[in-house]
């Protein structure tokens, strides 16, 4: 247990991020880590949160790239081990504020029961609020989900459908101290309606310094079609430059 402790406090306290882009700015590349520990007489569990991000931004068009891994035990056995790898473009030639987007997303995950999930799409967003400080974005699209996953512990579901994805996502920057934001995705199969994904996240981070920061993070998701879900908060500390 001493040494998952060790590990969380070394990477709570080097979790980079690269967040802002300017007219200089093109670029970024960043490290992420957030979790939680809890020890008690009867038992004890860990939580790790971890993600890198690269990106880039022209004029026109910007395109990101991510991967993130979530690791979980409770009392030594296995809660969380799931792992997600996206890859996603943004094209800016079209009215002020609206813009179009592409996605390929790969999921795996033992708290979701997802052997591989494969989702691709195209889609428009539109900032509904578009401010130094405050953004506010809504984004509609299609998607193509290829899927295997456990029913439960022997039942394997290998299939495919189309699903509508739309998102919301927000951004509030109260005095360069206090940000907040995050994004909820509600992607329903067009073919039935009790075969959903929900996935959301948020996070608060309030700044020490002007390169540090405490942030708390909330994320919850469910895959309805293996009636699981996981819910999660955790913390820690982020190192931020803008380059």
């Amino acid at each position: 247990m001493v040494k998952y402790l060790i590990f969380f406090v070394i990477i709570a306290f080097w979790k980079t991020s690269f967040a802002q882009f300017t007219d200089t700015t093109h670029y970024y590349a960043g490290y992420q880590s957030t979790g939680s520990v809890n020890k008690t007489n009867d038992g004890d569990s860990y939580l790790l949160n971890n993600a890198v991000k690269l990106g880039i931004r022209k004029k026109s068009i910007s395109l990101n790239a991510s991967n993130t891994w979530v690791y979980g035990k409770q009392d030594r056995n296995l809660t969380n081990n799931d792992f997600s790898s996206s890859l996603d473009f943004n094209l800016y030639k079209t009215l002020p504020h609206l813009f179009y987007w592409g996605l390929a997303n790969y999921n795996t995950s033992y708290s979701l029961k997802i052997n591989n999930q494969l989702l691709t799409g195209l889609g428009i967003a539109y900032n509904l609020i578009d401010k130094k400080n405050t953004l506010l974005n809504i984004s509609n699209g299609i998607l193509y989900d290829k899927s295997d996953l456990y029913l439960n512990d022997t039942t394997r579901d290998v299939y495919h459908t189309f699903r509508n994805s739309l998102r919301l996502l927000f951004r509030f920057n109260v005095h360069n101290i206090i940000i907040a934001d995050g994004s909820g995705f509600l992607q329903n199969s067009l073919n039935d309606k009790n075969d959903y994904i929900i996935r959301s996240n948020a996070n608060l981070s309030l700044k020490l310094m002007k390169w540090l920061s405490f942030t708390t993070s909330f994320s919850y998701n469910r895959q309805n079609r293996t009636q699981r879900e996981n819910l999660m908060l955790s913390y820690g500390l982020t190192l931020e430059r803008y380059f």
